[in-house]
């Protein structure tokens, strides 16, 4: 299996000045915008680490999963949420050829956790020896900063702050998370029960 970000977070999605202000930096120099490429690491790094720990999407964008067997044939269980739509639904032989499923074979089932691209049938197309399955579908939260919850976007604020007050400690090793960030995005976690369980 292998998601892969079609489209990246575009700079102007980014909340450079409200983390200006987060930092405390001056405002009014001639050479205002200096930091603001730096800055946007430090936020795409908070956005890529919290998206992570909850397998939550915040920034709407393209993605497209490749997969070698569906899991379960009856509805298929999408790795990230939340999921606003499928575009396409193609599957690949062991040579490569491409065969595009049709848009009525198919569905989205909604889900603020587990998304599923399920069947219009019983079951999602079956597989080639040796096939796979290429989904591209378009999640996020948002579309831009302004539409995330309050506190996913206060936990990005103060993870960003976390990467740039130590850019320079080599000794924060293991992924260490600030407490308060850990607290704001708990909530948003996926539950997991065990091995098996849909």
């Amino acid at each position: 299996m292998m998601l892969i970000e079609e489209t990246a977070i575009a700079d102007a999605a980014l909340p450079v000045d409200q983390f200006k202000a987060h930092l405390r930096l001056g405002t009014g120099f001639a050479e205002g915008s200096v930091q603001d490429e730096v800055l946007n690491g430090f936020l795409r790094a908070a956005i890529a680490a919290i998206e992570a720990r909850t397998g939550k999407v915040l920034i709407e964008r393209e993605f497209s999963w490749t997969l070698n067997a569906w899991r379960d044939s009856a509805g298929e269980v999408l790795p990230v949420a939340p999921v606003k739509a499928v575009k396409a639904v193609s599957v690949f032989d062991a040579a490569g050829a491409e065969s595009a499923i049709a848009l009525e074979a198919y569905r989205l089932e909604q889900d603020s956790q587990r998304p599923r691209l399920r069947p219009t049938g019983l079951m999602l197309p079956r597989l080639a020896t040796s096939g796979t399955a290429k989904i591209a579908f378009i999640a996020g939260m948002s579309v831009d900063w302004s539409g995330l919850p309050a506190d996913l976007g206060q936990a990005v604020l103060l993870l960003a702050a976390h990467y740039y007050e130590y850019r320079d400690e080599t000794a924060l090793g293991a992924g260490c998370m600030p407490f308060g960030v850990t607290s704001l995005i708990q909530r948003y976690r996926t539950v997991r029960f065990g091995a098996g369980v849909a």
